[in-house]
């Protein structure tokens, strides 16, 4: 959400993040095997892979960009007059429309166009479409504190989802539609919690605690066929998501209920897997490590 290439003032001096390199990348679950498709100069995050299996989108520098999934040159996609887009965005289930974060949320074209704005409140993040191409799941900070919010893709009112003290964020919904899994420190930790998609009720009565371990854990996205939940896991005591950690992509097995398995550790963290990357086929996901340069 937040973006980790801001300037840092150093004793009264701006010193820029380090420059990087960016490993766009497919994991394999079923053969453990990673392939990297595309390593670009400079920092592309959080690849959405589109419905028809052919593109990944991602964002750049404020702007973002369609990818051919088997690799190749990525190509800007025209977002009008939206720019400072973040890593907050995603694909429509019917895979013909983008909605985008930039501050607002904005729903546009899949191959690119005029905006239209959704929200009227900032910031709102975005991080899940339903499944029946109906509302939109985010995370957004009203009065002092971030919790999760949906509303209709036409926009309106919006509906407050969680009522915590509680930091909430990366909602996400399963396929069924029954359900949103997010991440939250509400017990203290960064873990994974899930509640109705109608919302967590009476002082979050129905929010459920996924997750419990001593990592922090972000960012879970459901499969398409709904037996599993990829997540990222940063090192514990990590404040926030930030970029340039070593972290861990773990994976639940809903079907199989037991601790979260270990993926890969990699040099990532913001950028890596902020939305739902899942192929069709729910066997793949992509995801982007980094590289110091």
């Amino acid at each position: 959400m937040l973006q980790a290439l801001l300037l840092i003032l150093c004793f009264g001096q701006a010193v820029t993040p380090p420059e990087v390199r960016s490993h766009v990348t497919i994991f394999d679950t079923k053969t453990g095997k990673q392939k990297v498709v595309a390593t670009l100069e400079g920092r592309y995050e959080a690849p959405n892979w589109s419905p028809d299996g052919r593109w990944l989108i991602l964002n750049h520098g404020g702007s973002l960009y369609r990818l051919a999934a088997q690799g190749g040159k990525p190509e800007r996609i025209d977002t009008g007059r939206v720019e400072r887009i973040n890593n907050d965005h995603g694909i429509s289930p019917d895979g013909k429309e983008l909605v985008i974060s930039a501050g607002q949320m904005f729903v546009l074209p899949f191959a690119g166009g005029t905006p239209r704005q959704v929200t009227s409140l900032t910031p709102s993040y975005f991080h899940g479409w339903s499944p029946d191409g109906r509302r939109l799941a985010y995370c957004a900070k009203r009065g002092d504190n971030f919790d999760l919010y949906d509303i209709a893709v036409e926009g309106g009112e919006e509906r407050r989802l969680t009522t915590h003290a509680g930091y909430d964020d990366g909602p996400d919904y399963t396929p069924d539609g029954k359900w949103i899994w997010f991440n939250s420190d509400r017990a203290g930790t960064w873990d994974l919690w899930r509640i109705p998609a109608e919302g967590a009720g009476v002082n979050d009565g129905r929010a459920e605690r996924m997750t419990k371990d001593e990592r922090e854990d972000w960012f879970p996205h459901p499969s398409p066929d709904g037996r599993k939940i990829v997540f990222l896991s940063f090192l514990p005591g990590t404040k926030g998501h930030p970029a340039n950690q070593t972290v861990q992509l773990k994976m639940l097995e809903t079907e199989r209920p037991g601790p979260a398995v270990v993926l890969a550790e990699f040099f990532g963290g913001q950028g890596t897997i902020n939305v739902n990357s899942w192929a069709r086929d729910s066997r793949r996901f992509a995801f982007v490590r980094y590289e110091l340069r």
